[in-house]
Formats: structure tokens, C-alpha cells, sequence
């Protein structure tokens, strides 16, 4: 953790007092801390508490230094943003985007990792909605450092007690060590569905949302990378801070897979690219009266193909929808396109579609795998990447 530049966000519940001493044990393992109080949070606790332990200014507004503009600068410096305690309050409104102080304003605009450690009574970290909130921070690529059970400021025993100081400080470590595996690195994803139109309103297309890759993109950013999201036609907003390049078609995104992909270290082909696309197209909607169309279809470019051809050093990954023998013909895969790794799942019923769970294999060299669990797309998309930049050799 040495020379490691840490954001913390204090918010206010009685917890707050244990992030004095977790911001001592930062300070101690050679980290320098930017501490940003709520309102709420100096009820319980001052600023002069932190400035001492830190040597630092302590935040507690947006017009501290309104001149350096603070929510944008203190999240571009730091390395990682956390926030303990983290009130039932805060977790809804980072849920709605609601940015009414420093702390959720730069939260708001981090592009760093960004995890919360929860601290509040049992029945509120219990309740659906606040379940719901916190489910819906992962799948935005926040970490959860689950509160433990003990001994509540209500005199109960429950779930909801600040994470203990050593389970922090381990997130943060690992947050730190993903952080920087991939920095400098350049990684290019591609992701979404693709469109085959045969008039102006119609096409084949596929169930595919593109969360698959927009989480790994948005994780490999948080590592550092230059990232460049290839991103075919979804309703799915890409994450801030990403380059993105919209394509709509098999032979755009042929073309813009040529132009970005090539010569990446590291490229993650997650896109589901339709195998086939009309022969013809109408320039007119074609009218119901004219009878059912006899449509003729004609292969697209195989983007993964040219990829293998071309990888050179490219460190490149495939994946794998398969609705039957799913190992067998990822490996076939693997071995035809000449890639280094291939990610596979079952798709029958449309599963592992939309913006749900996913489950995911991860195939390598003649009989190497890891599985990678059944999880959210975000928890998913690090351990992918955990398992790639372990095969890469970063370090």
C-alpha cells in the first residue's frame, strides 16, 4: 500500500468513529488519504480528527477550495475511492445518481475502484429496498464490504456492524493490486448484439444486451487500462470515461475490430456477432400484402477469425454461447481461431442474456479451465480478468 493515494468517504452513523482509527492504519502502511466528511458524519466525528492523522486537509464540502475544483480532483488523484461507513442513506442515493454533497458528487464522476463497507441496524440492511440498492451498486461495478454480525448501537446482536479494519484494508489491498496489473495496458472489448437489416425497420438480430461487455470494460478502466469499447446497438449506457466506437453491423464491426483491436495487448471478443445477414435489402418498408419474403441470407465476416489471424502479441479471448456440448465446441473454437483463451456458456432459454446472473467457464491450452462461477456480470467481468491477467503474466 505504499504510496498508494486513497479516497475516503466518512458518512454519518455511528461507525464513523472507526474510520478515525482505520485511517490511522492507512496512514501507517505508507498511503496518503483524502478524507471527505458528510454533514452527517461530523455529528459524530470532526474533521480535525482525520487532518491530524492524515497531515492533510479534510473535506466537507463542495466549496472547500472551490477553485480546484474538489469532487473532480480528489477522485482523478486517488487510486481507489472508499467509503466507511457507508449509511443506508448514502447506498440509495449513489443508487439514483443523487449528488447533493462532495461525497456523492465524487463518487459520482470516480472512474477509479469504488467500494463501500455498509454499517447500519439489521432490519435497514435487511429491508428489499436497501438489498436492491446495494445489488444494484455491484452490477455498476462498486465492491461490497459486507457488514458483519455483532453488537449494534441499539444494544441487539445482528448483521450490520462495520466490517472489521483487516477485511477493509484486504479489499482495498486487492482493489489496489487489480488496479494496477493493467495499467498502461491497451485492451480493446467488443460487445452487444449486431443488426442485419433487409428494410429500414426490420433485421435479424439476437437477444444480446452487451452488460457482458460493458462490465469488463468498465473493470478493465478501474485496472488502469486504455480501454476502447467496440459496442454494437443497445439500450445499455457504456461506462463514462471508455472510448466507445457504436457500430450497428457484422461488417462494422469487422471493420472497426481492424482499426482498434488489432495491436492491443489484450482483446476480450464478448460481442455476439450474427454468423449470417439478408442478401438483399429493400430500400422501402416491405408491405404485409406482398406475401411472406423468401429471404436468402449470405455469412458475414468472421470478426474473431480475422482477430486470430492478425493477433500477433494480442493477448486475445473469445466467448462462447453454446446450447449443447459447450466445452467441446469452445474448445474447437479456441484451437480454429488461434486464441488464447475462450469463455463459455450456456445460452438455452436465453440465459446468460440481459442484465441478470451469468455463468461462466473459462478454457485455456489443450485442458486447462477455471470455472468462474454463477454471479452478477460485474463480479463476473473481475474474475475474468483476474484469471487473464494471471495467464498475460501481469503483475
Amino acid at each position: 500500500m505504499n504510496g498508494a493515494r486513497i479516497f475516503l468517504g466518512v458518512s454519518g452513523g455511528i461507525a464513523a468513529y472507526k474510520a478515525a482509527a482505520l485511517t490511522s492504519t492507512l496512514v501507517q502502511r505508507g498511503a496518503s488519504v483524502d478524507v471527505v466528511l458528510t454533514a452527517e458524519a461530523e455529528r459524530f466525528i470532526t474533521a480535525l480528527t482525520f487532518s491530524s492523522l492524515t497531515a492533510r486537509p479534510v473535506y466537507t464540502s463542495l466549496w472547500d477550495l472551490p477553485e480546484r475544483i474538489p469532487h473532480i480532483r480528489l477522485v482523478r488523484e486517488a487510486d481507489v475511492a472508499l467509503v466507511a461507513p457507508a449509511t443506508a442513506n448514502l447506498v440509495a442515493k449513489l443508487v439514483a445518481g443523487i449528488a447533493d454533497d462532495l461525497l456523492t458528487t465524487a463518487l459520482l464522476a470516480a472512474r477509479i475502484p469504488r467500494l463501500l463497507a455498509p454499517a447500519m441496524n439489521e432490519a435497514m440492511y435487511e429491508d428489499s429496498a436497501t438489498q436492491a440498492n446495494l445489488a444494484a451498486l455491484r452490477a455498476r461495478g462498486y465492491e461490497i464490504v459486507a457488514p458483519e454480525r455483532g453488537f449494534l448501537a441499539e444494544r441487539e446482536i445482528g448483521v450490520g456492524r462495520l466490517a472489521s479494519e483487516e477485511r477493509i484494508v484486504d479489499a482495498l489491498e486487492r482493489a489496489l493490486a487489480r488496479r494496477r496489473r493493467l495499467r498502461g495496458k491497451r485492451v480493446a472489448i467488443t460487445a452487444g448484439p449486431t443488426r442485419e437489416p433487409y428494410d429500414p425497420v426490420r433485421f435479424l438480430s439476437n437477444a444480446s444486451t452487451g452488460a457482458t461487455g460493458i462490465a469488463l470494460a468498465r473493470e478493465a478502466a478501474m485496472r488502469g487500462a486504455d480501454v476502447t469499447l467496440l459496442l454494437g446497438p443497445t439500450l445499455l449506457d457504456p461506462p463514462a470515461g471508455v472510448q466507445t466506437v457504436r457500430v450497428t453491423t457484422a461488417a462494422e464491426l469487422y471493420d472497426a475490430a481492424l482499426r482498434h483491436a488489432v495491436g492491443a495487448d489484450l482483446t476480450i471478443a464478448a460481442a455476439a456477432v450474427a454468423d449470417w445477414r439478408p442478401a438483399h435489402y429493400d430500400e422501402s418498408k416491405r408491405k404485409k400484402d406482398a406475401g411472406a419474403p423468401v429471404e436468402a441470407l449470405v455469412p458475414n465476416p468472421d470478426v474473431l477469425a480475422a482477430l486470430g489471424e492478425r493477433k500477433g502479441s494480442t493477448f486475445l479471448v473469445g466467448f462462447a454461447a453454446e446450447t449443447g456440448e459447450h466445452e467441446e465446441r469452445a474448445r474447437k473454437k479456441l484451437r480454429e481461431k488461434h486464441l488464447d483463451a475462450i469463455a463459455c456458456n450456456d445460452v438455452r432459454g436465453e440465459r446468460g442474456f440481459g442484465t441478470g446472473e451469468n455463468t461462466l467457464t473459462l478454457l485455456w491450452g489443450e485442458k486447462d479451465r477455471r470455472e468462474l462461477g454463477t454471479a452478477d456480470k460485474a463480479t463476473l467481468a473481475a474474475r475474468l480478468l483476474d484469471a487473464v491477467e494471471e495467464l498475460m503474466g501481469c503483475s
